[in-house]
């Protein structure tokens, strides 16, 4: 989980209250779920002291900073919301005396970008080491080390009107980057810088490189590795910034100007937005003005709250618990997911540093939280129930033990993983592959809609293994499924693989035969058409007339993405319908 650092004395004025007790500040993180990690020495002297907080929530980069965690505990205090006059929305754009030009040439290698003015107020030591700890924060953790979202902050006073950023050749463009006192090229930043060693994997690959550059030519930075030594470098009692955020997912980008535009203004920064130009179609059109607020509402009904929290709350106790969380709602009547009635509610919109509401259950937590966890009061259940195993459980154990029997290794997988493993490297379109809308890395980005991938996985580290090899798991699996309430359909898999020399259709269809006659079903085969295995030589399993699974031999090519020199087969068959 993320923790930060903060100067205490910042931390509270920002709060707008103090604590006497580590315990007092310690019950009041609850309400911004956070803990305190560390608490401040109170040998140093006032202004020295730091505290450090642990975050216990991922899908809330706004909290990741001195001012936002101290925000979140000033809202519940005061239930009163701040008001951010600068953001522009769709309808409704801001003036902007100031723009940055996005080339085409960058849209390849880093499409998006970001950018505010922040003046006023003049940095001090404190806050430049605050501002840095957003930026790593953001970048590291919500950016993906820096591929999905990266930050870098400037010098007005050195910039000359529009910035320009383009996609250049690394090894035409030089510059001095920050800590070194010659220029270098872009290709060999990546090579001797100690940013560039460990980002360059990020752009190493790309033909062109981005380039941030001022109407003169001079160079901002080179997003994401490294600012340049005279425009990016920000020293304390400079008044005004430029700051910018470029990344590969637009909302992510946008979404990170805004929670860094709040904190400043939070701070007593005055925030001039900046008007983005394309060259090219974005989601949010070819021009827009940072801050930007795009994100949408979301309806929860009073019934639903009711069921979540067991208690029944009105629509004016649901509108002062929001309060507390910061929160934009009103009361309605509007239809959830899934329905077609119309059922008394809540319209909830996220604040402008907010896009965590994917569902009607993320309002019901906020209200919770804003209520005040304390006061819900325990109650014991009212039915005795015994515990049992579902049936589906029983029957898969049952199946792992005829899988042991086999010569199979029971593995144990992660049920998300890398749209590279789950797609590009099975040789799919991903059509039915479930996203996660807010991912923390991209090594976890998708839920696997098949067993297979991640048998493959370990085939590929395999290698050195005396052969054969033979692996199962029995797991999850999602996908989309219209006919689903909420779109995805859950079920629990089998799959197996076996690796060698001798692996074909008649090996597996040998192990399918011995299976289907321990677990005493009937079962009839018909032509597969699935793309994962080699046409002809692979198989439908049908029972009770419908398809439960495939098996067959797996087809070269995507052997060849896994870097696998051994032929495989492989079967792969849902449970719950074999079950029946």
């Amino acid at each position: 989980m993320p923790k930060i650092e903060v100067n205490e004395a910042a931390f509270f004025s920002l709060a707008g209250q103090s604590w006497d007790s580590s315990e007092a500040l310690e019950a009041a993180l609850t309400s911004a779920k956070a803990e305190l990690d560390e608490a401040a020495d109170t040998s140093l002297p006032a202004a020295e002291r730091t505290l450090k907080i642990e975050l216990n929530d991922t899908n809330r980069p706004d909290l990741w900073s001195t001012a936002g965690c101290a925000r979140a505990l000033r809202i519940y205090a005061e239930r009163r919301a701040p008001h951010y006059a600068f953001f522009s929305t769709k309808d409704r754009p801001q003036k902007a005396s100031r723009a940055v030009i996005v080339e085409q040439s960058v849209k390849a290698a880093r499409p998006y970008l970001a950018g505010f003015i922040a003046r006023g107020k003049a940095i001090t030591d404190a806050s430049l080491k605050d501002m840095i700890q957003s930026q790593e924060k953001l970048a590291w953790n919500f950016g993906r080390k820096r591929r999905t979202v990266s930050m870098g902050i400037y010098r007005t006073s050195l910039i000359t009107w529009p910035i320009i950023y383009r996609g250049v050749d690394p090894d035409s463009a030089s510059f001095v980057p920050l800590q070194f006192d010659r220029p270098l090229t872009l290709r060999q930043i990546l090579a001797e810088h100690p940013k560039g060693r460990e980002y360059g994997w990020i752009l190493e690959h790309e033909k062109l490189h981005p380039l941030l550059i001022d109407s003169r030519g001079g160079i901002l930075s080179y997003p994401p590795i490294i600012n340049s030594e005279d425009i990016g470098a920000v020293q304390t009692g400079d008044t005004e910034v430029f700051v910018e955020l470029t990344g590969s997912e637009l909302e992510a980008v946008v979404l990170s100007a805004s929670i860094m535009a709040c904190d400043l203004a939070d701070q007593g920064y005055e925030i001039e937005p900046v008007e983005i130009r394309y060259e090219y179609d974005t989601g949010f059109g070819k021009s827009y003005v940072t801050p930007y607020f795009f994100q949408g509402s979301v309806f929860c009904s009073l019934a639903r709250v009711e069921k979540f929290l067991g208690i029944a709350l009105s629509a004016e106790e649901c509108l002062a618990a929001l309060a507390g969380t910061g929160c934009h709602a009103e009361a309605v009547s509007g239809t959830e997911r899934g329905s077609s009635e119309k059922t008394p509610g809540l319209l909830v919109t996220p604040a402008e540093y907010r896009n965590d509401f994917l569902h009607a259950a993320d309002i019901v937590e906020e209200i919770a939280i804003g209520r005040g966890l304390a006061s819900f009061e325990p109650a014991r259940p009212s039915e005795a129930t015994i515990g049992r195993l579902l049936p589906v459980t029983l029957f898969s154990r049952n199946i792992k033990e005829i899988w042991i029997g086999l010569g199979y290794q029971e593995m144990i997988y992660n049920y998300l993983g890398s749209r590279r493993d789950l797609v590009e490297r099975m040789c799919g379109g991903g059509e039915k592959i479930v996203q996660i809308a807010n991912p923390m890395t991209e090594n976890y980005e998708f839920v696997r809609d098949s067993i297979l991938a991640s048998l493959l996985a370990s085939e590929a580290v395999s290698a050195h293994a005396v052969y054969p090899h033979k692996l199962f798991e029995i797991g999850k699996i999602a996908y989309k499924n219209d006919a689903e309430n909420y779109g995805v359909s859950t079920r629990h898999y089998l799959g197996a693989l076996h690796a060698a020399e001798t692996a074909n259709y008649n090996t597996m269809a040998a192990e399918i035969q011995t299976f289907f006659y321990y677990v005493n079903r009937a079962y009839t085969l018909s032509e597969s058409e699935d793309g994962r295995f080699i046409p002809g030589r692979a198989a439908e399993i049908v029972y009770n007339g419908v398809r439960i699974g495939v098996f067959g031999e797996v087809h070269p090519a995507v052997l060849e993405q896994w870097d696998i020199t051994t032929p495989c087969a492989a079967v792969e068959l849902d449970v719950e319908l074999l079950l029946g």
